[in-house]
């Protein structure tokens, strides 16, 4: 067996012999430009990152106070696509780590001369309630370019009309995955009913739960004295506005009792709008919209069940409402209302039977949060990943850093 292993490595060493001149040639040739050494890095380096982003995790900045106190503006996070499954690019197509515009220039990032259809890979578990969820702006799929960060398309169209908002704007369509990033809570998983009463919520009938920093606003009544500045500089806590004759404060949780035992406090009671009163404005409505059948707000609302792949529910037109949306835009049917009566796919329908899984989202601060009560259900399409870990924070100042919250899990920042 020796023998021709010695017999094997001398012929290899003969067939790729070359004169010492011919082989010094050989390396002469192969040498590669400065350049091209570059380029060929910076493209192996965008391909690993376009893998890593797309598959395992992505790093994302919280932009809104939405999620205070648990996630602060400026917070940098890795969110995990693993945690349940990395989504296949639906328009793959796309400059590498843009997500929908370029910078600077402008304009799409993507082409959808090539689409795919929703496909998401084995993953570690499900979407689990209370989890942090980055998802896709399920209202995000038609957008005014002028007003975008400020309010959303259907909200505009509802206060000023169609024809105006699309007089006025420029109006473009973006496909699910070029949808602009949230980050919200998960109250609701499928089949879960949601309810709200005088600001807290409730879970298939019983108390969520109460998270220290989540926040809402209360109105303090004092008798005559002030509040130390000192103790609210102490505890983050904003100075309040003063509303017939009561300071109105945003406050966590956690800092409701302090603000109690503070001298001259004399009552300290939430800020909610009571039950049966609806929005002024259609800027004020809450989904799904219909003030006759439902009124709803912001802190008395529901309840109301989250759809689940494979359950059928009743279609009438007191409650249509509720799942228009989800029919022809999530899951793409046609569907008409005539005469009383619904029509989907040309066919006349009582009942329909869902595809897919939809959750409902909710900012931890809660006078504070565009989310699920103002634009519905999260289809699992739209689902990102999960929120994972702090690795910075900074405050209005890039050098102004949050070292307690550093490379500290959502876990425990929650707490």
């Amino acid at each position: 067996m020796l023998l021709l292993e010695l017999i094997y490595q001398n012929l290899m060493r003969l067939a790729f012999w070359k004169k010492p001149d011919q082989e010094q040639d050989l390396k002469t040739k192969k040498k590669k430009a400065v350049w091209r050494e570059w380029a060929d890095a910076l493209v192996f380096a965008i391909v690993a990152a376009t893998i890593i982003r797309t598959f395992f995790f992505e790093a994302y900045t919280i932009p809104t106070g939405s999620m205070e106190g648990s996630l602060l503006v400026n917070d940098y996070l890795f969110v995990s696509k693993m945690a349940y499954g990395p989504r296949v690019p639906m328009t793959p197509l796309a400059v590498p780590l843009v997500h929908n515009t370029m910078p600077l220039t402008g304009g799409k990032s993507y082409s959808e001369a090539v689409k795919w259809g929703y496909h998401r890979w084995w993953g570690f578990g499900n979407v689990e309630r209370n989890d942090v969820v980055v998802f896709n702006f399920p209202a995000g799929d038609t957008v005014a370019l002028e007003v975008q960060q400020e309010v959303d398309y259907y909200t505009l169209c509802r206060a000023q009309g169609r024809e105006n908002v699309h007089s006025m704007y420029t109006i473009i369509s973006r496909p699910i995955d070029k949808e602009e990033n949230y980050i919200k809570r998960c109250i609701g998983v499928p089949g879960d009913k949601v309810e709200i009463k005088n600001g807290r919520v409730y879970i298939n009938g019983a108390p969520n739960v109460l998270f220290p920093h989540s926040q809402t606003s209360y109105l303090v009544k004092t008798n005559g004295q002030a509040i130390s500045s000192d103790v609210l500089e102490d505890n983050n806590i904003a100075e309040p506005k003063m509303e017939d004759g009561y300071y109105k404060f945003t406050l966590a949780n956690d800092q409701v009792d302090l603000i109690k035992k503070q001298a001259g406090v004399t009552a300290v009671t939430p800020d909610v709008e009571a039950p049966g009163v609806v929005g002024r404005s259609p800027f004020e409505w809450v989904f799904p919209f219909d003030t006759a059948n439902y009124k709803w707000n912001r802190d008395n609302y529901g309840p109301i069940t989250i759809p689940k792949a494979g359950v059928t529910v009743t279609l009438s037109p007191q409650n249509i409402a509720l799942y228009r949306r989800l029919i022809i835009n999530y899951e793409g049917n046609k569907m008409e209302e005539k005469n009383g009566k619904i029509y989907i796919n040309d066919k006349e329908a009582t009942s329909y039977t869902f595809h897919m899984n939809y959750y409902w989202m909710m900012g931890d601060n809660r006078h504070n949060s565009a989310d699920s009560r103002y634009w519905g259900f999260v289809p699992e399409d739209h689902v990102v990943g999960r929120a994972s870990f702090v690795w910075f924070s900074n405050n209005k100042s890039l050098f102004d850093i949050r070292w307690k919250r550093l490379f500290r899990s959502i876990h425990m920042l929650e707490r």
